[in-house]
């Protein structure tokens, strides 16, 4: 087991900066998700510290020692890729030994390193099978079970559930997550899926054209997001946006009228800014009283059932874009309904529009009795 550390590190392609001072330490035995979208450098760092790419800037160190110069073979760790990339015509346990057997293990040893991992990915009726005879989430599992064998100090995996259907995604994310726990050793994850950061992460760090964004716990990101990028990325549906301008103590914009909460107003004043962005999300919309809270009137146009919730696309006069909003099903919200839809005053994020930074609410303890009045 081992840290993992970025000091500044930067990537370059020629005149293109793919990774830009990044500087990251990951714990010991933490399960890292480096997400964003595609391009943003999250592979390219994984590839890094994996030895596959070089560094053009800074320092890597992987433990103590410094790796920028280190081959990849003697990185101690285990990569896990977005391909299952195995010998077709080599067995279960041939694919999952064939590194052990390259390093000139006792056969004893790789045998009993081959079981053990067999044992905890519940792979053991399939050791004599070919890759052929099993199904994707199967072969996904030996894949990692070649990682596993290798006892590395870090795993290494770029999106590894790509290639799997909806149901088997969500299987096998929980069995790397247990995975995770039993073994206790520090994991690297890749993914642009932010669903899949969210409910395997330890701690997730959010990337976007090569920057370092916010890195936190998934509940950290989620609530306090520090920009309107990280916001819009952690949530699913994506956080609603309106743009607003400060205009006689309010904020207003395509068909909102917002006063401003009073745990925003001083930071609003210091800011010296006139145009901000307010950010809401789809589940803290209600239909129900909300005490202190924020109403806007909206007409509902899409309905999508869920089961037991309903996700709408509202429309709000003079607002061009959809307001999402997910309710309770029990609500029976049908296309056309006239709808007051209430926004706790402590749920609502406020970012200046030219920085996309988030405008920091002051403590708690203040709240705002806050009506939106549409146009």
């Amino acid at each position: 087991m081992a840290t993992v550390t970025f000091e500044h590190v930067s990537k370059r392609y020629g005149d293109v900066l793919a990774v830009k001072d990044l500087s990251l330490e990951i714990h010991d035995a933490e399960f890292m998700v480096l997400v964003g979208p595609s391009g943003c450098g999250k592979t390219t760092s994984l590839r890094m510290i994996a030895g596959l790419e070089d560094i053009s800037e800074g320092t890597l160190r992987i433990g103590d020692r410094v790796v920028n110069d280190v081959a990849a073979k003697d990185r101690d760790i285990a990569m896990v890729f977005q391909s299952y990339a195995l010998y077709p015509h080599m067995t279960v346990r041939d694919n999952m030994a064939f590194g052990l057997k390259l390093r000139k293990l006792p056969k004893a040893e790789i045998d009993k390193r081959v079981d053990d991992a067999a044992r905890i990915l519940s792979l053991e009726t399939y050791l004599n099978r070919k890759p052929k005879e099993l199904s994707g989430g199967q072969r996904q599992r030996v894949a990692l079970g070649r990682a596993i064998v290798r006892e590395p100090a870090v795993f290494l995996m770029d999106e590894p559930l790509s290639n799997l259907d909806a149901k088997l995604r969500v299987q096998t994310r929980a069995e790397i997550a247990r995975l995770h726990q039993r073994l206790q050793t520090t994991i690297v994850y890749v993914t642009h899926d932010q669903v899949e950061a969210m409910t395997m992460g330890t701690r997730i760090a959010v990337m976007n054209m090569g920057d370092l964004q916010q890195v936190g716990t998934p509940q950290e990101l989620y609530d306090h997001p520090r920009n309107r990028f990280v916001a819009g990325f952690i949530g699913s549906p994506s956080m609603n946006f309106v743009d607003m301008e400060l205009s006689e103590g309010r904020l207003k914009g395509s068909g909102f009228d917002l006063p401003i909460p009073a745990r925003f107003r001083n930071r609003v004043a210091d800011s010296g800014a006139r145009a901000f962005a307010a950010g809401f999300r789809p589940e803290h919309l209600t239909l129900e009283a909300a005490g202190e809270s924020l109403v806007i009137r909206a007409k509902a146009d899409v309905v999508e059932y869920l089961g037991n919730e309903e996700l709408l696309h509202v429309t709000v006069p003079g607002h061009d874009a959809d307001v999402i909003a997910i309710v309770p099903a029990s609500h029976n919200v049908k296309p056309g309904d006239i709808l007051d839809l209430r926004l706790p005053a402590d749920r609502l994020h406020l970012f200046n529009a030219e920085t996309g930074d988030t405008i920091l609410a002051d403590s708690p303890a203040q709240a705002a009795s806050s009506t939106v009045a549409t146009a």
